[in-house]
């Protein structure tokens, strides 16, 4: 089984700085990592420049122009490129606990897609953190920096967060900061819907059509944890307008996204 490590990023180059750093204390590395930049400026380049001396797996940085939130069409762009079984797909402004790619592939089960957790760091914290380029000590349930969810900070050894989370099942939204899924799944649905606009919508969508398509989820208990650096929290106000057309699409039976990741291929 291979893994890629997909992170997508826009334009927060410390934050990215900060999720880099995590990957390289990783206990089980990905075997590529591919950075989808949804148009940054030069800054986020030499963050990754420097990133690919250290990383000793192929790190593949993929850049489009910036016309507007592209995120559905960069992450079908990465998912295209990548040329390995299992992708494991984050943001770029979160902070990964060491064992997470290792928690993600031992929990990984066919047919299924894997729902993670993220624990919010405080104002304070991020800010600390992303002015010294330093990750500090943000995994600890004791810590100052966690903002909220402290329980979901306690990391509980893989022989029992494994079973538990095959057996931990959510009707709630999985989050694009922490999901994995089976690349072969994706590309039979046509990956991510691009005729979203703006933030919102992407991620709802992509569940349903694999549950319609006969992929199971799962939610990845006390395991497979990242820390979610703090940002003012955005507002899409045409979320409800991307709500609709999926609960449309879905009564009429469409599985495969129309404008879909089959343009890359």
């Amino acid at each position: 089984m291979t893994v890629s490590l997909i992170i997508s990023t826009y334009n927060r180059p410390d934050a990215l700085g900060l999720c880099l750093q995590s990957v390289l204390r990783q206990t089980r590395m990905p075997d590529e990592i591919i950075v989808g930049d949804d148009g940054s400026d030069e800054r986020t380049r030499f963050v990754i420049e420097d990133f690919k001396k250290q990383c000793h797996v192929p790190v593949v940085h993929l850049w489009h122009p910036d016309e507007g939130f592209r995120l559905a069409m960069m992450r079908n762009k990465c998912i295209a490129r990548s040329k390995c079984d299992y992708i494991v797909q984050i943001d770029g402004d979160v902070v990964l606990s060491r064992h997470f790619i290792s928690e993600h592939v031992a929990a990984a089960l066919h047919s299924h897609y894997a729902k993670g957790s993220r624990i919010r760091l405080n104002a304070g914290a991020t800010a600390a953190a992303c002015e010294s380029g330093h990750i500090g000590r943000f995994f600890s349930p004791l810590s100052h920096s966690l903002l909220k969810d402290r329980e979901k900070a306690v990391r509980l050894p893989r022989f029992l967060s494994v079973p538990l989370s095959h057996r931990y099942h959510t009707r709630g939204t999985g989050l694009g900061a922490n999901l994995a899924f089976w690349r072969k799944d994706l590309i039979a649905i046509n990956g991510y819907d691009e005729t979203f606009v703006g933030w919102g919508g992407e991620d709802n969508d992509l569940e349903e059509r694999l549950q319609a398509n006969g992929v199971k989820s799962f939610k990845l208990f006390r395991c497979g944890l990242v820390r979610h650096l703090w940002h003012n929290e955005s507002v899409n106000p045409n979320l409800d307008k991307s709500l609709n057309y999926i609960k449309h699409k879905l009564t009429d039976g469409k599985i495969r996204a129309d404008k879909g990741i089959d343009q890359y291929l």
